[in-house]
């Protein structure tokens, strides 16, 4: 049971929160999708680094179906690399007992651990050996390491176009910190009135939040092309959806408007800093992102193929805020 709830743990991150595709063959996801989970806060906001609370959430449901699927495949082919000469060619079907009796068997080399049974439908447990238990508790590190940039690539060839997977993998420890970009946001309040692009409520710069245009569980990332100041009440309520096309223009005007006055009044070391990343993402020169049309085009250009993605993915679209 505590493997299977691990398992599901471990899932629930990438391809819930994340909306990852785990690949067409792959079933965890359908069946973490049959759970009925009621998420708490803390693990949306990932106060829940040890995963305590998300396990128990997990385990406070019926899934007896669900512990009997997935202990009939996973412990005998996780293990069957041990034995690829001696199980090539075997149908199906015959896989997971020949491989509990190649791992039960003492004349054959060590593997990770052996079966609690003699039969397959009789399994009870695993026993790993002592020598393998040795190896990973001295080398945890490199065998964790190993085992994630594996599942990178899994995860990377099944999802070719989505960005940032390498940071969708496991709950993060924590969101990064706001500062710098507040920090931007707020030297344009001091010389310009700001309007909330999704209220038209004009903004008191004591009392805003930055908004993700793009939700941050899509692109997980903070960049300064893709945030923008809004009213706590209107970032709450947007949370991970896809707002409408309708906020696209003036979306960008304010991009505009927040890079023209900055420009005026940040030093130039500060000002470099903060374009940068519109330059290296949005792929533009320094000069073109002064330009408001030259400006538009590169989100257009940008922006509209991500939210199709991210559609696809499973992200709620044409987000309208409602007062």
């Amino acid at each position: 049971v505590e493997l299977v709830v691990e398992i599901l743990a471990n899932a629930w991150f990438p391809h819930t929160y994340f909306k990852l595709s785990f690949g067409t063959q792959d079933k965890i996801t359908e069946k973490l999708d049959s759970l009925d989970l009621v998420i708490s806060e803390p693990i949306l906001k990932f106060n829940d680094p040890d995963k305590k609370l998300l396990r128990k959430t997990i385990q406070n449901q019926t899934y007896d179906d669900l512990i009997g699927y997935l202990l009939k495949y996973v412990p005998f082919r996780l293990i069957r690399p041990f034995f690829t000469a001696e199980t090539k060619g075997l149908k199906d079907t015959e896989v997971n007992q020949a491989v509990l009796d190649l791992a039960n068997n003492p004349e054959n080399q060590n593997p990770l651990y052996s079966f609690d049974a003699d039969l397959v439908k009789d399994c009870k447990g695993l026993m790993f050996s002592q020598e393998w238990a040795e190896y990973i508790e001295e080398n945890f590190a490199v065998v964790k390491g190993w085992a994630s940039w594996e599942w990178l690539q899994y995860m990377q060839s099944r999802n070719p176009t989505t960005p940032n997977i390498m940071n969708k993998l496991f709950m993060p420890q924590q969101r990064g910190s706001l500062s710098k970009q507040t920090r931007f946001w707020k030297s344009v309040f001091e010389h310009q009135s700001i309007k909330c692009i999704y209220s038209g409520q004009v903004l008191d710069p004591n009392q805003i939040s930055l908004d993700h245009y793009l939700p941050w569980s899509f692109v997980a990332h903070d960049q300064l092309w893709n945030l923008v100041p809004v009213t706590q009440s209107v970032n709450s309520s947007k949370s991970n959806n896809l707002p409408s096309d309708k906020y696209f223009p003036e979306f960008v005007r304010l991009q505009h408007l927040a890079l023209i006055t900055n420009h005026e009044y940040l030093s130039k070391q500060v000002w470099n800093k903060a374009i940068d990343p519109y330059i290296a993402d949005l792929n533009m020169s320094n000069d073109d992102v002064l330009d408001q049309e030259k400006l538009f085009n590169a989100y257009d250009s940008t922006i509209k193929p991500l939210i199709t993605l991210a559609e696809k993915q499973g992200f709620s679209s044409n987000w309208v805020y409602v007062p």
